[in-house]
């Protein structure tokens, strides 16, 4: 029953994904690339064209806004990225944008990766069996809490909290009953255990920087919002939660998706290999040992890997939108206040589009 219990918490959200599909294509079929409908309780335009996803996205905040369902606020947090619209959504932004600076790219951040690249492989043993997903959680989740609260990967605080996380994030994709027992309710209350566990950190911090006993060590994005902002407590909180569970399912399962397709395109893994031995090479002729932002620009073929795993594996399959005016695109009218629902993955599979979409094709984006 452990074994199979992840898989049965997760059935409400597969087989209303299964549904949701199968009622756009045969929508689609009926009606084109571009329809009205009724999805989760409201009035919605389907949108499977490239052209008006595109339209829609490039008028964030002019034409169109986040409009997500309650329930994903409600387990996120009013102050969470995700829902946020308007001013409150770009200061959000902007503070973490500028946290993430190029400057701290290029040096830090990419230390960083690497750091915890090598010690997920160091734990394989030869000939072992392991699970990628679990994997790929494990590093995404230990740089996440590094980057973000200075924890330390293997530390015990640090497993406590990727054992909540794991229980809130079986909730955040589970239908959003909120009865006892069921993956939701729980996931509110590993959500209760993790804010107490952030705001906690956070009293430490303030006491420090009050007594002027700043650690160097960290420089992390607690501590830059701390310094350089004026949120209240409710949403330092929410906007360290979000970027926990942002940045830690996406990559995680695009890191996924990568070692699942590319087993089926040995081509493409000797042409990976061949671009990272080369860089190898170039790095023991230096004597130089960790990998620097000009070796990063040199993984020309990586990066063609990870476009074609993102169309083909769709790690974003659609977006929630909302019209905030009377729009007009092309001959269609969507009306204010309507939903708007551009369909990514209709788009990145579209034959119209791309050569035989269903092959996975790294060169395409050559």
């Amino acid at each position: 029953m452990p074994d199979s219990e992840p898989i049965f918490l997760l059935l409400p959200s597969i087989l209303s994904l299964i549904l949701f599909f199968i009622l756009i294509k045969r929508k689609q079929r009926r009606y084109g690339n571009i329809y009205k409908s009724n999805l989760f309780g409201e009035k919605t335009i389907v949108s499977a064209d490239a052209g008006l996803n595109k339209f829609i996205l490039q008028n964030e905040g002019r034409l169109f806004e986040c409009s997500y369902p309650r329930s994903i606020g409600g387990i996120l947090g009013k102050w969470s990225m995700l829902v946020l619209v308007g001013d409150m959504h770009r200061d959000m932004r902007i503070i973490s944008l500028n946290f993430l600076s190029n400057a701290r790219l290029r040096t830090h951040l990419l230390r960083e990766v690497e750091k915890h690249t090598l010690l997920v492989l160091n734990t394989w043993k030869e000939k072992c069996i392991f699970s990628a997903q679990d994997e790929a959680k494990k590093f995404t989740f230990n740089l996440m809490a590094k980057n973000i609260m200075s924890m330390d990967p293997g530390h015990p605080e640090t497993e406590q909290l990727k054992k909540e996380y794991v229980t809130f994030m079986k909730g955040v994709v589970s239908a959003p009953l909120n009865l006892p027992g069921t993956a939701y309710r729980k996931a509110l209350q590993s959500r209760s255990t993790i804010l107490k566990f952030i705001e906690k950190k956070m009293e430490v911090r303030i006491r420090k920087m009050k007594e002027g006993k700043e650690n160097l060590e960290e420089d992390d994005l607690l501590e830059w919002v701390l310094k350089h902002s004026n949120l209240s407590t409710e949403q330092i909180l929410d906007l360290i939660l979000s970027l926990l569970f942002a940045g830690h399912e996406t990559s995680s399962v695009a890191i996924t998706l990568a070692i699942y397709f590319l087993p089926g395109c040995p081509l493409a893994i000797q042409q990976l290999r061949e671009e990272h031995l080369e860089i190898a090479r170039a790095k023991n002729q230096s004597g130089e040992t960790e990998l620097n932002w000009d070796d990063y620009k040199k993984m020309e073929f990586t990066q063609c890997v990870i476009n074609e795993t993102l169309r083909l594996g769709n790690v974003v399959r659609f977006l929630h939108r909302k019209a905030l005016k009377d729009v007009r695109y092309k001959g269609y009218d969507i009306p204010c206040g309507w939903k708007v629902l551009p369909v990514i993955a209709a788009v990145h599979l579209d034959p119209c589009l791309f050569d035989r979409p269903q092959l996975f094709n790294p060169w395409r984006w050559q």
